[in-house]
């Protein structure tokens, strides 16, 4: 948790000589895909960036940002950072090429490709490697291009998502800093240690006032070793452990029955629906004591102020909607919702004010925008690229994503990038997915544009803004489509009111927006971050729930017509594991990297310098596997030499690589994932993934 010291240690590592005098200091905000989104100040000397510090304007990440903040110094300066526009030559190696022959080839193959076969020939894929509102001058472009084949769900959060939704109505919890007024914190699934280093700070508030800290995980991470409570559940049974729990809080009467008889839709049906999880079965399969879950069951039941936070590795199962549902119906017994110290912390979107006009995150099947009358599934994205006829994919546009490391089945993306004619990918450096393309366009860094962010853990409204001018030859992405849609004769770009490729031109369009809302401020918003009029301190304070019923729905009607799901929560069984692949591969997120970003960078190298396989030295040394000695790991869809190293953290039976190796590195856990959507919100189960390993 101490920022500075490693702050200390980057400045080291990335000496600076005589930087530290004649600098501007600007505001400004981290746009990656992570919980804390944290506001912090950059130092500008001479066009370049030369210093991280902490912002506090921002309860949330006053004392400043991760390793992974502090890493953008080098991230900026990087000399592999991509600068020009790159061609492939015919022996697979790169070319520099100017912006002119860039525009001639794109204008040229995207004209071929829609008078020979339509514009949904073309797959427009974009993900969250860069939030921010001029996201949606993409899908702007691609309207008026006539439309384009997009994708659909999410690799992150969307069955935690949809179960919150269907059972409060919407995601939003209180504000992060009331956490120091809990008694009790779950952590389930979550390892903010790491994830969400910020969070921390409010637990150890919490902590000296005397709360409890309870950690549920497959694996003991840094966060267990700030709790007083470690539950080493068996990955994937969270739902049946959940279960137990509110069965046991009926039956003991810790519940709040006035909360619920006010408040909650399905109560009686979801107690006689949970009478055959006792806390014996619960033990048999979730491999806990019968008397540790009494134990936890009532230290929920007798808290007065709990606060329940999920992390996203249990949504990312076959069954991590209904696991989701489950859990969170403890919070509703408990009548924990609405209070000072006590919620559901899964996703705050108070910040997300400007939905209406963000670019949308998915466009789904049935989706009636006959633009975008065509969308595939990001779990299953190799498969259904390859199964596209009509028309066939011919050309794919990649910005903000990594799909070959990211989505699972990397062997199957490539096979299906590798069919198309033409690819192009939008980047700053030379990735797994950029090494397949055709044509490689330079992207523009978080501080060469300005725009606007929200969170989805703090409440906050953030501006990003220019610090310094694009290096090289890059053009910012709202530039690069201006540029494009005016060399394909869309006159109807400068009609839509979109932004022209200057400075003066962003701040209008932007500003424009935050008009709409008179509690932003455009000069404030320079100087640190506002919260909206939308904000709630408390959710649900109201106890207003905007669910079909009004109420908070146990049962959900919705449920079941939507997804095909009970409408109850329940607990799904996973598929039983293959034969000859015995071991569980879990794919969770990294300190030091968010996804598959920052895997370059030397300073985030040095913490972890390749992709190492954990697994628990029973497993290893029943195949004579030793510590760091390397072994291959296999399934039927792939094979890796790769190093063990042991972890008695991990429940025997499952492994761990973490997400966002990149292939050319070494190994990457996408490898060996099969594309599966999760039961409810087209999310990914990346976590229904066996393996074996052996030795050498």
């Amino acid at each position: 948790l101490n920022n500075f010291c490693i702050f200390d240690r980057v400045q080291i590592l990335m000496p600076r000589s005589n930087k530290h005098t004649g600098f501007e200091t600007f505001s400004t905000a981290c746009p990656r895909n992570c919980y804390s989104t944290c506001s912090f100040k950059v130092r500008i000397k001479d066009g370049e960036v030369i210093g991280i510090d902490p912002h506090a304007g921002n309860r949330a990440t006053s004392e400043g940002p991760c390793i992974k903040g502090l890493a953008y110094i080098e991230r900026a300066n990087s000399p592999d950072r991509i600068l020009y526009p790159l061609k492939k030559k015919d022996n697979g190696q790169f070319e520099r090429i100017s912006w002119t022959e860039t525009m001639d080839l794109l204008a040229g193959k995207l004209k071929k490709f829609k008078k020979e076969h339509g514009p949904h020939s073309v797959l427009y894929y974009a993900a969250s490697g860069m939030s921010g509102l001029l996201n949606g001058v993409s899908t702007a472009f691609w309207k008026l291009y006539g439309g384009a084949t997009t994708t659909y769900g999410n690799l992150c959060w969307p069955a935690g998502l949809e179960a919150t939704r269907l059972t409060l109505g919407e995601n939003k919890h209180n504000a992060p800093w009331d956490l120091e007024n809990s008694k009790l914190i779950v952590f389930w699934g979550k390892n903010p240690a790491e994830s969400n280093i910020q969070e921390m700070l409010a637990v150890e508030k919490a902590q000296e006032q005397g709360a409890q800290v309870v950690v549920i995980d497959p694996r003991r991470t840094p966060s267990t070793d700030r709790a007083q409570f470690l539950y080493h559940v068996k990955a994937g049974t969270d739902a049946v452990l959940a279960l137990a729990i509110a069965r046991e809080l009926i039956a003991n009467k810790w519940i709040d029955k006035d909360f619920i008889d006010q408040h909650v839709l399905g109560f009686d049906l979801f107690n006689d629906s949970i009478q055959d999880y006792s806390l014996e079965k619960a033990a048999t399969i979730c491999r806990i004591p019968a008397e540790a879950i009494h134990q936890l069951a009532e230290m929920i039941g007798q808290s007065t102020a709990m606060t329940i936070i999920p992390g996203y590795g249990m949504q990312r199962y076959a069954n991590g909607g209904q696991t989701i549902r489950c859990i969170l119906a403890i919070q509703v017994l408990t009548g924990q919702l609405g209070k000072p110290g006590a919620g559901w912390h899964y996703a705050n979107l108070q910040s997300y004010v400007f939905d209406e006009i963000k670019e949308p995150e998915s466009y789904y099947p049935g989706c009636e925008d006959p633009v975008f009358r065509r969308s595939i599934s990001m779990a299953t994205l190799g498969e259904d690229i390859l199964k596209q006829t009509d028309p066939p994919i011919k050309m794919i546009w990649v910005e903000r994503g990594n799909p070959l490391t990211q989505n699972p089945n990397s062997e199957l993306i490539k096979q299906a990038f590798r069919q198309a004619d033409f690819r192009v990918v939008v980047e700053q450096f030379m990735t797994d997915t950029a090494i397949e393309a055709d044509l490689v366009l330079p992207a523009k860094n978080m501080f060469e544009q300005s725009d606007i962010i929200g969170s989805y853990w703090n409440p906050y409204v953030q501006l990003k803004q220019k610090v310094i001018d694009p290096a090289g030859e890059v053009k910012p992405e709202t530039e690069l489509y201006y540029l494009l849609a005016k060399k394909l004769d869309l006159e109807e770009w400068l009609k839509m009111g979109l932004p022209e490729p200057n400075d003066n031109s962003i701040d209008s369009y932007l500003k424009k927006i935050i008009a709409t809302y008179p509690e932003l401020d455009w000069n404030a918003l320079k100087e640190g971050p506002q919260l909206a009029n939308s904000h709630e301190e408390i959710a649900f304070a109201d106890l207003k729930f905007a669910t079909p019923s009004g109420r908070i729905e146990l049962f959900s009607e919705e449920a079941e017509k939507k997804w095909g799901v009970s409408p109850l929560p329940t607990y799904d069984p996973l598929d039983p594991h293959p034969k000859d692949y015995p071991l569980q591969l879990m794919s969770p997120n990294s300190k030091n990297r968010i996804h598959s970003q920052f895997n370059n960078l030397q300073v985030i190298k040095q913490f972890e310098d390749q992709a190492y396989l954990y697994m628990h030295p029973q497993d290893a040394q029943k195949r004579n596997i030793s510590h760091l000695a390397f072994a291959i790991m296999h399934n039927d869809i792939a094979e890796r030499e790769v190093q063990v190293k042991y972890d008695m953290g991990l429940r025997s039976g499952c492994v761990v690589m973490t997400n966002g190796h990149w292939h050319q590195h070494g190994a990457s856990p996408n490898a060996f994932t099969t594309g599966r959507q999760t039961d409810m919100g087209y999310g990914t189960a990346f976590h229904d993934t066996w393996i074996e390993v052996k030795s050498h």
